[in-house]
């Protein structure tokens, strides 16, 4: 704005000093033009020509004046315009200070809002600190108290195993003074000796029966959706258990190949399943880490065995007493368990993860066939490992079977091998090698009742029978689409049952 009243004076001067030059210059040829007026007559050329240049002059000067105007008009409006053009800066620099001023009271709020939010996160940062102190100190009470709680909880299950034991002394005292005391009324005690080895005979069972090599697949069953892993026979009897992948075991009666009954409660697809001496009871050893019993005649699940850390491979029971269970897992541990209390009684620790094992004859000693291809035998009463084998040259081993008479144990592998032991001098009596391979780590082959022959499925879907005494196959069966997991042969002697990888079983006779 100085600068345009500066401009303004400076051009209000300029037409002061023209205006003056102006009147000057009128004033200076006012007497010329005067005397030009008049008569010349005597003046010479000389004055001519002075009044001549004198004229030229004048209008030169008017010449400048119109020239200053035409300036002082342009600069007028250039002034005006300025002036327009001052004012509008003028009412910019007043909005902008405006702004400003309520960019500084922003910034004034900010800056109080910042510092109130600062003092606050410091707060909760303290307080943050406060509670983790105060969490790392529940932590470690709490680690103590789960320390000090599996201590008392490992004297407990050791006062719980000792007053078992003293319990099991007691009914095994009274057991015996009762059969003592009946011994004279007691009937139809037939003994049979097998080389040093008495057992009782189960009635309908007081001889053995001879088998017979199957030919003809008598039944087709569709049993269980998604696969058949496991089927033994009940004691003495026709009538076939099955457990697979639907959770379900199944009795059937291999005559008709109808479903007698059915039972449910298991949580995981049924790996391995075994019968007490009485048919009383079936346990199923199954992939969510536990063992479930059921009653068979109420169809109801008695005891749920759990301890395991991972899915159970294998399960059997004494053949002395229905009360003595072992399982193993593939938490690389074997457990012996007590049906009639319903709890574990001892942990057996293993290196190698145990896919099969079984009970001798006399329920003192149990055998294991592990992945590592080796056969484990146990004392169950020490937890000890009486002897080890390498059966299967590194390859797992997928089953184990105990002849009648105790003499002879059947392992399968995964090497599609299926040995003989004598368990007498744990040497290998024969060495059997079917056309197929193996299918699974739980693929179980079977001796028949009177140990003349042995079954086993392989991957191709067909049964092969080998003879005991030339170990060689006497008979290949073929009824299965899908790889046979598992065989199972009646202690009458037939049928013969083999389940597959479809959930189908198969009634040989």
């Amino acid at each position: 704005m100085a600068q345009g009243d500066a401009a303004m004076d400076a051009i209000k001067h300029a037409l002061k000093a023209l205006r003056k030059r102006h009147l000057v210059e009128e004033g200076a040829h006012s007497p010329a033009f005067i005397a030009l007026s008049r008569p010349i007559v005597s003046q010479g050329s000389e004055w001519k020509e002075k009044a001549e240049n004198l004229e030229l002059e004048l209008q030169q000067c008017y010449k400048a004046q119109s020239r200053l105007s035409e300036q002082l008009v342009v600069e007028v409006a250039e002034s005006r315009t300025s002036k327009a053009l001052m004012q509008e800066k003028e009412t910019m620099i007043s909005e902008l200070q405006n702004e400003l001023s309520q960019a500084r009271d922003e910034c004034s709020r900010l800056a109080s809002l910042l510092e109130e939010k600062t003092k606050a996160l410091d707060l909760l940062i303290s307080e943050h600190q406060e509670v983790k102190g105060q969490l790392e100190a529940t932590i470690l009470r709490a680690d103590n108290a789960e320390a000090e709680n599996k201590m008392l909880i490992d004297r407990w299950m050791l006062e719980k195993m000792k007053d078992a034991e003293r319990l099991n002394e007691a009914n095994a005292l009274y057991e015996d003074m009762v059969n003592r005391l009946k011994g004279s009324s007691m009937e139809n005690l037939a003994h049979q000796q097998v080389d040093g080895v008495v057992r009782r005979c189960e009635d309908g069972a007081e001889y053995y029966v001879e088998s017979t090599v199957p030919s003809t697949c008598k039944q087709r069953i569709p049993a269980h959706d998604g696969g058949c892993a496991s089927i033994l026979f009940e004691h003495n009897s026709s009538r076939l258990v099955s457990g697979g992948q639907d959770k379900a075991v199944k009795l059937w009666d291999t005559n008709t190949g109808s479903s007698t009954r059915t039972l449910y409660g298991c949580l995981g697809t049924v790996f391995d399943l075994c019968i007490t001496h009485d048919n009383k009871s079936i346990i199923a050893a199954s992939s969510s880490n536990t063992l479930y019993v059921w009653d068979v005649s109420s169809g109801r699940v008695r005891h749920t065995l759990t301890g395991h850390t991972d899915k159970v491979s294998a399960v059997d029971v004494s053949k002395v007493s229905n009360r003595n269970v072992v399982s193993a897992a593939y938490d690389r541990t074997i457990k012996v368990w007590d049906l009639q209390k319903g709890y574990c009684v001892n942990t057996l620790l293993c290196y190698s993860n145990c896919n099969a094992l079984c009970f001798s004859m006399d329920g003192q000693t149990i055998c294991s066939g592990h992945v590592n291809g080796n056969l484990r035998l146990w004392d169950i009463q020490t937890g000890k490992v009486l002897s080890e084998i390498a059966a299967h040259s590194s390859s797992a081993v997928t089953s184990l079977s105990l002849s009648r008479n105790g003499n002879m144990l059947l392992s399968s592998g995964r090497d599609n091998l299926h040995n003989l032991f004598d368990t007498r001098t744990l040497e290998i009596c024969a060495n059997l090698r079917g056309n197929g391979r193996v299918a699974s780590n739980w693929s179980r082959s079977c001796l028949s009742p009177d140990d003349g022959y042995v079954a086993a499925g392989s991957d191709d879907g067909s049964v092969e029978i080998w003879s005991v005494g030339n170990a060689k196959i006497v008979s290949t069966l073929k009824e299965h689409t899908s790889p046979v997991l598992s065989c199972a042969w009646s202690e009458l002697g037939k049928p013969l049952a083999t389940c597959d990888k479809n959930g189908n079983i198969c009634i040989w006779s």
